[in-house]
């Protein structure tokens, strides 16, 4: 099977996937629990079929392929990414990566490969964490990391909560407990993704090797105030929630910044209630992410925020909530697997460099407790989160074959 072939197989199938959008013609908008995610499982489910792979969807809605190997209880080697997207998102986030994982169960299958112990592949139901606020829930479940109450604890904007959109997806998130794998079951964990940035496009280099990922906080707070008319209550016997809001707001960019490490933080959502021009705000609601490779500039950024909440609420007698809705550490991923794909990607002549992941992955909550790598493509000057995102295929075949050869040595030991 040559690199055309492989080419030609992933552009069928990502091209066929693009259909399943809540916004035709304005990017892919395919949020956890909708006919859009369903329509693109039961696609995965025909591909894994087709593929030779045992398929299942566990209990948090993570569809499954598996390739059996002569010892099924060893630990697997996993590999996989998430089938859900952003508003008005690309067609490549995450989606790529499932496609991948098919294409690698393809060229194992097709080389002859009796494996020694299972190949998965995965695709990971709500990574991005866009619909509820939260991230990672497919994945999470899968290590054991979400319950019954994490699904009742986080809404939508239209109050519906986890649990009620899986229940309407057809799962019962009674048991969303199910969806965990067995500690130790899980050998290797590998995943292929589009860079999200503009380096590799930028040098004209083939792959990335990445070498971590940043950790990542994400709040959501609210600040209470008390709604006044605009004209007649003088400045200084307002509660306006605006005003402390934006006080804390307006800092939050430059401590990230005074790092000067690659520490970012970013405000994406403000909402001011009630939300009229000659009304005095009663409450605003804003979101908070902050990422870095180092975890106390996280915790130092988080510190300087609730400061500043206590003082600027305190001055005109209000209060305020910053309500967690994501804590997950920088993880280090594997060296040793680095090592092999440096290695083969020099057998084959493709050009490289180590690098880090400055957006969160699943292999960031998996990269936590199992032995995890990552491989990148280059995605067309940096873009990624919009409709104009976009890779060659011919990039995600070379990732494929990389991770096919990654695979096959965990496979056989």
């Amino acid at each position: 099977m040559g690199i055309e072939d492989v080419t030609g197989r992933i552009a069928r199938d990502l091209e066929h996937l693009k259909q399943y959008t809540a916004t035709p013609g304005n990017g892919c908008t395919r949020l956890p629990f909708t006919k859009e995610a369903r329509d693109a499982v039961n696609y995965l489910k025909e591909l894994m079929t087709e593929a030779g792979l045992e398929v299942t969807e566990d209990a948090a809605g993570n569809v499954i392929g598996t390739l059996k190997g002569e010892d099924p209880d060893a630990p697997c080697v996993m590999m996989g990414s998430h089938y859900d997207s952003v508003v008005n998102g690309g067609d490549y986030d995450g989606i790529a990566g499932v496609i991948c994982a098919i294409e690698v169960a393809r060229l194992l299958k097709e080389e002859g490969i009796t494996p020694k112990r299972n190949f998965v592949a995965v695709g990971f139901c709500d990574e991005e964490g866009m619909r509820f606020g939260t991230g990672y829930f497919g994945s999470g479940a899968m290590l054991g990391h979400r319950d019954v109450e994490y699904t009742k604890n986080f809404a939508d904007t239209d109050g519906i909560t986890i649990y009620e959109a899986m229940k309407g997806y057809g799962l019962d998130p009674e048991k969303i407990g199910e969806a965990a794998w067995k500690e130790g079951s899980i050998g290797h964990f590998l995943e292929a993704h589009i860079e999200q940035g503009p380096v590799l496009d930028a040098e004209g280099t083939e792959l990335g090797l990445v070498e971590g990922i940043v950790g990542i906080q994400r709040y959501m707070v609210t600040v209470h105030g008390r709604a006044d008319h605009a004209g007649t209550t003088p400045m200084d016997m307002r509660m306006d929630a605006v005003d402390a809001a934006t006080k804390v707001i307006s800092k939050i960019a430059d401590w990230a910044r005074e790092k000067a490490d690659g520490t970012v933080s970013t405000v994406g959502y403000i909402n001011t209630v009630p939300g009229g021009m000659n009304i005095v705000a009663e409450k605003v609601e804003f979101t908070v992410d902050i990422r870095s490779m180092n975890n106390d500039n996280i915790n130092d950024i988080t510190n300087r925020i609730r400061k500043a909440l206590d003082k600027e609420v305190a001055e005109f007698g209000g209060s305020y909530e910053m309500d967690n809705k994501l804590t997950i550490t920088p993880v280090h991923l594997s060296e040793e697997m680095l090592d092999i794909m440096e290695e083969d990607c020099k057998a084959k002549g493709y050009s490289y460099r180590r690098m880090p992941s400055g957006a969160g992955h699943d292999s960031l909550e998996i990269g936590q407790s199992i032995p995890t790598v990552m491989i990148f493509t280059p995605s067309k000057d940096g873009r990624s989160h919009c409709p104009v995102e976009f890779t060659k295929y011919s990039e995600f075949a070379k990732a494929a074959t990389i991770m096919k050869d990654l695979a096959k040595r965990y496979l056989e030991k």
